[in-house]
């Protein structure tokens, strides 16, 4: 790994793990020229001390690492950068590669070999997603669970739920349209991209960890909990909605 320069902080920072000397040098040059601040690692281990060493916006993470799995990288950084923008380069093209990258963590991927202008609108999109998501909003109350968008903070009972990143821009969209059948392609367009092109299993996978950690939360708590429910509109998409009040 070469010794890594400090981030410049007032540009997004980026952590770029790849062994490949061309695409490595080809992502640093045309970040750096796009006005973000990268740092490259060529290894697992080095990214994971540079990851701890300073803070950083994106990784722009290869699978194919010399010496460990970069889907490890993943759920390590994931684990402790809970808002971090993972994106996978990857060589793997088949869906189940693609899905344990996203279940690791990852918000997106792009299967090599692409373009640094794909690479540049994806980061955009998802960049663009992340502030509006930001902007002033109310709480929304759903029972027992509060999803407040300005603080990006979704509460049960008063104690912090842990999402990743896009299983809450994707519970976020869903609080804001209570009770509406929200299609696929909007679910897509509003928390990736509008241009997006491939498998949607992306959604799927993000919905199911939502789910699961709502339900880790609700049960973590050793009582009764008054949650949403995340209706499967087949062929459609989805509806958040809150369930009645228990009658005494």
């Amino acid at each position: 790994m070469r010794t890594p320069a400090a981030p410049d902080r007032s540009r997004l920072r980026v952590l770029v793990v790849e062994d490949d000397d061309t695409i490595g040098r080809h992502l640093e040059t045309g970040l750096r020229g796009h006005d973000y601040a990268p740092t490259w690692c060529r290894t697992g281990t080095g990214a994971l001390a540079e990851a701890a060493r300073a803070p950083y916006d994106v990784l722009l993470l290869d699978l194919g690492l010399p010496d460990m799995d970069g889907l490890d990288v993943a759920r390590r950084l994931r684990a402790r950068l809970p808002d971090l923008l993972i994106v996978v380069l990857t060589a793997r093209t088949d869906d189940i590669d693609i899905i344990a990258g996203l279940d690791a963590g990852a918000d997106d991927y792009l299967v090599k070999p692409f373009s640094l202008t794909v690479l540049l609108a994806r980061l955009r999109a998802h960049l663009r997603r992340h502030t509006a998501a930001a902007s002033a909003r109310e709480p929304v109350p759903l029972g027992d669970l509060v999803v407040d968008v300005t603080a990006r903070r979704c509460a049960l009972l008063g104690a912090d739920v842990p999402l990743r990143a896009k299983e809450f821009d994707l519970l976020a969209v869903l609080a804001g349209r209570i009770g509406e059948a929200v299609s696929r392609e909007t679910l897509m367009a509003e928390v990736w991209d509008e241009n997006w092109f491939g498998s949607t299993k992306t959604l799927d996978v993000t919905l199911a960890g939502l789910r699961r950690r709502l339900t880790e939360a609700a049960q973590a708590g050793g009582r009764p909990v008054l949650l949403p429910r995340i209706t499967t509109l087949r062929g459609h998409g989805y509806r958040l909605e809150r369930q009645p009040e228990p009658r005494d």
